[in-house]
């Protein structure tokens, strides 16, 4: 891991060396203080090496770091809750190897045209009425024709006139794009990175890693807040993990959310037979994302419907503080709205922005 240089003592110096400090002395002190003050404000690299030795700490040592790093910046009770709605499901022009919207592949999975924008507006509010703070609608586009942005830009400040924070994921974005949706609103465009990019070609061969990279410099520059992510489970090695976490962590900035996909291998695609990754290195994933980008949202997306309460459980302790909060995502299954809430009950967690619950007397202090 990086680390800043310790900054250099120069009173120590001086006690040591009286007011005779030499004037060599002096300005090298003043040049390494110097130095590592740059260090200490300048971001933070991440090597892929460094986040190695993160997955290969003791798990309860990394748990215990990531929950450190955690608290520093947010609320450890505290989840922020989205939903995904798909406003165009399939018929995508991509290859991706995980996904069934691909045309590419026989999944069963019918291609439709884009949600009228009454039908996306009555999903925001319901989704609002759930306790979702944030709206994310998802089409399965190579990128967005312009004829598509007005329909697009529509439902952004519709859902935004709902009280909602509002996320596209469209696909590849030109520049002009990123900024038509910016005019409209848009707090967050989701474009995942997905792997590391010596994995890459082994998932996705219509798409660069270059074109992911451009889209999101787009996002950014246009003055939206990115989120990215991507996906495990699909054959990567550890290496590659880290790989994909010190591609986001080295952005400048990094996402401000950060979703990590558990692969949920669909029928039809070439990842269906997929072995499944162990659940504890998909903690050490979270605990890791936490770590490398500490102020990021890191959230729990596809496949919590195939986690276990205590499973995700562990998550939330590693520093995921996002979910998506509904019955489906894009074409997958996502746990009911009911089941979380008992599960935040039981662990004590609460929607971010919702105020905490006044402490309950122990059953001794209750007056007779």
């Amino acid at each position: 891991m990086s680390t800043c240089a310790t900054p250099i003592d120069v009173s120590a110096l001086r006690r040591a060396g009286g007011s005779a400090l030499g004037a060599d002395a002096r300005q090298a002190a003043t040049k390494a203080a110097a130095t590592a003050a740059a260090q200490a404000t300048a971001p933070q690299r991440w090597s892929v090496a460094a986040i190695e030795a993160l997955f290969e700490l003791p798990f309860m040592d990394l748990l215990h770091q990531a929950q450190q790093v955690h608290r520093q910046h947010f609320d450890p009770n505290a989840v922020q809750l989205s939903t995904l709605l798909s406003i165009k499901t399939g018929g995508c022009a991509e290859d991706c190897g995980y996904c069934p919207q691909s045309a590419h592949f026989d999944t069963g999975v019918e291609a439709s045209k884009l949600l009228p924008l009454d039908e996306v507006l009555q999903a925001a509010s319901a989704a609002k009425a759930q306790g979702a703070s944030r709206f994310c609608m998802g089409a399965a586009w190579r990128s967005p024709k312009m004829r598509d942005l007005q329909r697009v830009t529509e439902m952004v400040q519709g859902v935004r006139a709902l009280g909602l924070e509002t996320c596209m994921t469209l696909g590849m974005l030109e520049a002009e794009q990123a900024q038509q949706l910016k005019d409209a609103g848009l707090d967050y465009y989701n474009h995942n990175l997905d792997s590391a990019p010596d994995f890459y070609g082994q998932i996705i061969s219509t798409r660069t890693y270059q074109d992911r990279l451009d889209t999101l410099e787009h996002v950014r520059s246009a003055g939206i807040k990115v989120c990215s992510g991507g996906i495990v489970g699909m054959g990567e090695t550890r290496a590659q993990r880290a790989g994909l976490l010190a591609q986001l962590a080295n952005l400048e900035p990094y996402p401000e959310s950060v979703p990590i996909n558990n692969l949920v291998p669909m029928p039809g695609t070439p990842l269906a037979d997929a072995e499944p990754i162990d659940p504890f290195e998909f903690v050490r994933t979270i605990a890791a994302a936490r770590i490398t980008m500490p102020r990021a949202l890191v959230r729990l997306s596809a496949g919590r419907e195939q986690m276990d309460d205590a499973l995700q459980a562990l998550c939330f302790a590693a520093g995921a503080n996002s979910i998506f909060y509904g019955d489906r995502l894009l074409t997958t299954a996502n746990p009911q709205a009911a089941r979380d809430r008992a599960l935040f009950a039981r662990l004590g967690l609460r929607a971010q922005g919702a105020a905490p619950e006044a402490p309950q007397p122990a059953p001794d202090q209750v007056a007779g």
